[in-house]
C-alpha cells in the first residue's frame, strides 16, 4: 500500500518518515488538490499501521506534478481525473524513479473524482 499526498499537506507521510504511531496535525496547509488538504487526519493510526504492515510507503508530490499528470492522464487514457487521482499518477512516477516500482509490475491506481467538480 501507497498513500500519495501533496507537499502542502502531508502528515501521514511525515509521520511515516519520523516513525511515529500517528500523524500530527499540519500547520498551513495549501494545495490546489481540495481533497488532500486534510490538515488532521482521521484514523491515522490505522492508516499507518497498515502502511507499515504491507511494508508500504508514503510520498508527497507538488502541486506542478499533480496537475502535469492530470492533462497527462485526460490526454494518455482520456480521464479527466480530479488533482487528487491525478496525485496517484505522480506519485506513481516518484516510485518508478527510485526502483521502488519495477516498470513490469502491475498497479493501480484510485481515481475517486473528476475534474468537473474543479470548473467554474
Amino acid at each position: 500500500m501507497v498513500t500519495v499526498q501533496a507537499e502542502g499537506c502531508a502528515p501521514i507521510v511525515r509521520a511515516f518518515e519520523t516513525g511515529a504511531e500517528k500523524a500530527e496535525p499540519w500547520a498551513g496547509a495549501q494545495t490546489v488538490a481540495a481533497g488532500l488538504r486534510v490538515p488532521v487526519v482521521f484514523a491515522d493510526r490505522l492508516i499507518l499501521q497498515i502502511l507499515r504492515e504491507s511494508k508500504g510507503t508514503a510520498i508527497a508530490v507538488s502541486d506542478e506534478e499533480l496537475m502535469a499528470d492530470q492533462g497527462a492522464m485526460a490526454r494518455l487514457e482520456g480521464i479527466f481525473a480530479a488533482p487528487e487521482g491525478a496525485a496517484t499518477l505522480s506519485g506513481l512516477r516518484h516510485l518508478l524513479a527510485t526502483g521502488w516500482i519495477q516498470s513490469d509490475e502491475k498497479v493501480v491506481l484510485y481515481n475517486t473524482g473528476s475534474g468537473l467538480k474543479y470548473l467554474s
